[in-house]
């Protein structure tokens, strides 16, 4: 559900009934923040293209489960509960350790990732929380402790994009009323 109307599956034709025909699941269920852009397919096209390049893209060095745990961490950051929910599920299938993913989310919900990553983990979520919160604060010197603590340049550009991105998407969510529920409550959702 959306705040704006959408254009259901059985109503779609032409460029949108080709994009929901490369998007649905294989249940044939279509992911609700894709179908907020229905009535302009051609940012359903780039909101798809850009998923799958910052998030999906073999060429990226950061582990998936650190992309998606800038998405847990951001989507906190931003109170986009929803998206906060769904990439904590997604990371906790690549996680493997139920434990494990609890003690991440725990952290990242109190705004703690120092409680449990170190190194060049907790740089990264360190610059995803400024990124987030105040960007106009970082500056060179945050990029050289990101360097410092291990990561090339490559990956501080992947770390940024991943931010950006989940911002991106945690305002879509947000800012149009995208939820499952098909209500516009948030569920709360606790995983400790």
């Amino acid at each position: 559900m959306t705040w704006i109307r959408t254009i259901p599956m059985e109503q779609a034709d032409g460029p949108l009934r080709n994009l929901y025909e490369q998007i649905k699941g294989e249940d044939g269920e279509l992911d609700t923040v894709m179908v907020a852009h229905s009535l302009r397919p051609h940012l359903m096209e780039g909101h798809r293209i850009l998923s799958q390049n910052v998030l999906n893209n073999s060429a990226n060095a950061l582990a998936k489960w650190k992309l998606d745990a800038i998405g847990v961490y951001v989507s906190l950051l931003n109170g986009c509960d929803y998206c906060a929910d769904f990439y904590f599920k997604a990371l906790c299938a690549l996680m493997e350790d139920e434990e494990d993913s609890k003690r991440l989310w725990s952290a990242l919900e109190a705004d703690q990732p120092d409680l449990v990553l170190a190194g060049p983990d907790l740089a990264m979520m360190l610059y995803a929380n400024l990124l987030t919160t105040r960007p106009n604060q970082i500056s060179v010197s945050m990029i050289d402790e990101l360097r410092n603590s291990g990561l090339s340049d490559g990956e501080i550009l992947e770390i940024n994009q991943a931010v950006s991105y989940f911002s991106y998407v945690n305002r879509t969510v947000l800012g149009l009323g995208v939820y499952e529920t098909g209500d516009d409550v948030k569920a709360q959702t606790s995983y400790t």
